[in-house]
């Protein structure tokens, strides 16, 4: 018998009256309060009642969307996860990443255009993935014409930390073992920092347990801000790169069918930011260190570099926003809509 039974009830798994008396709980007002809880997040989340048995469908992305001069597409930057080159070595798995960091011009939004710093010529970075226990290395080859690095959230030693600037021309390889699980992040450690991520060095770091989660719609969303005149203000703010990119093009996802986000706050200057989504609610999995939801919620509040799993599923077609719920973001670049289609 588990020691916690509210254990059970997060878990989804229904409890008979039997097993309810035989743990106390059987008219005791907690329990009531706490069946009402379990109830609610079924209620609020059908498509996440029942053990999700369909394969995955991602509705086909329009091949004349618009894409920056730049190549920066956060359509692509979306769905696309990097697992690296896998290698043998001794017996083991290695998991291999080239990333080299150069400078680009993005053009924000019709008036402006931004010189920015890039991972392999986009902004965010790829979003790089691997299990836990792969062992990672990373050939880090510098072409920014500045000093920069790679320094990654997670556990490893404090030599592959990545705060030891590389300059201009010079290269290097990082390389530890993937863990913890989780939803973890890289960027430049060259200081100022401030100035190298809000030029675009910075990325998501995706760690899975061994246990893989249950199939899902999974994408990334990284929230940015742009301080344009360099006043150590933002005057824009962007979801993966480009502002009010997914107002233009709504994200397309299916009615009913777990949709996973890791999302990530790498807005500098501004304290915290918060995420929104319309009309529905979600469940949040903090860090991506856990395997069941801690809470639900329809608006989370990240600092800096804080970042999250948020699941859920749409009962109904239409459109629906998302944004930070601090109006100054929002109405600056950093909103986006899902459009719910017909059942996957």
């Amino acid at each position: 018998m588990p020691k916690n039974p509210l254990l059970l009830l997060q878990q989804g798994k229904p409890l008979s009256r039997r097993k309810l008396l035989a743990l106390g709980l059987a008219g005791v007002g907690v329990t009531g309060a706490a069946l009402a809880g379990g109830n609610a997040l079924r209620l609020a989340l059908p498509g996440l009642n029942k053990k999700q048995t369909q394969p995955v469908r991602v509705p086909p992305v329009a091949s004349d969307i618009s894409v920056d001069p730049s190549g920066v597409n956060p359509m692509t930057v979306l769905r696309d996860f990097d697992y690296g080159t896998i290698k043998q070595e001794n017996g083991r798995k290695i998991r291999e990443f080239r990333i080299v960091a150069e400078n680009s011009m993005l053009q924000l939004n019709s008036a402006v255009s931004f010189n920015t710093w890039t991972f392999n010529e986009r902004v965010p970075g790829p979003t790089l993935r691997a299990k836990e226990g792969d062992r990672i290395r990373v050939l880090f080859l510098n072409q920014g014409g500045h000093s920069h690095s790679m320094h990654f959230h997670g556990f490893h030693r404090s030599e592959m930390d990545g705060v030891r600037p590389v300059r201009h021309g010079a290269a290097t390889i990082y390389e530890f073992d993937a863990e913890p699980f989780g939803v973890h992040l890289y960027h430049c450690h060259t200081e100022p920092v401030t100035r190298h991520i809000g030029k675009g060095l910075y990325g998501m770091f995706i760690i899975d347990p061994p246990e893989s989660r249950p199939p899902a719609d999974e994408m990334v969303l990284m929230m940015a801000g742009y301080d344009v005149d360099e006043d150590r203000k933002n005057e824009l703010y962007a979801f993966n790169g480009l502002p009010d990119y997914y107002m233009m093009h709504p994200i397309q996802i299916y009615q009913n069918q777990l949709i996973r986000l890791y999302v990530l706050n790498m807005i500098e200057f501004d304290v915290a930011a918060t995420f929104h989504l319309h009309a529905n609610m979600f469940q949040v999995y903090r860090t991506g260190r856990t395997l069941t939801p801690t809470e639900e919620t329809d608006v989370i509040t990240m600092g800096t570099a804080e970042r999250h799993i948020l699941e859920f599923s749409f009962r109904y077609p239409g459109k629906y926003m998302f944004h930070p719920h601090q109006d100054q973001m929002a109405e600056h670049g950093c909103m986006g809509q899902f459009e719910v289609i017909g059942s996957a």
